[in-house]
């Protein structure tokens, strides 16, 4: 088989995989489907299957799809204490 060809296989089934999550994440939102989804599009995007852009902004889109409860927020960063 042709290297480009067994390429191409990889490459639909890195890509049916992201595809697969990212359905299960926009038909029932979760944290768990979210963060499946976002493995599988960094994954695509590292194996050059998508661009990054587009895995960052797919992720983006799904964030907003979690209830307002459910979203991991990071602490706003504050004054740091230390030495003045």
């Amino acid at each position: 088989m042709r290297r480009d060809r067994r390429q191409a296989l990889v490459n639909q089934k890195i890509r049916r995989q992201m595809k697969t999550a990212v359905k299960k994440m926009r038909q029932k939102p979760t944290q768990k489907a979210l963060q499946e989804a976002s493995q599988m599009l960094d994954r695509a995007a590292k194996k050059g299957v998508i661009h990054r852009n587009k895995a960052s902004r797919l992720k983006s889109r799904l964030v907003k799809l979690l209830p307002k409860g459910k979203k991991k927020t990071r602490p706003s960063p504050g004054k740091k204490k230390g030495k003045s």
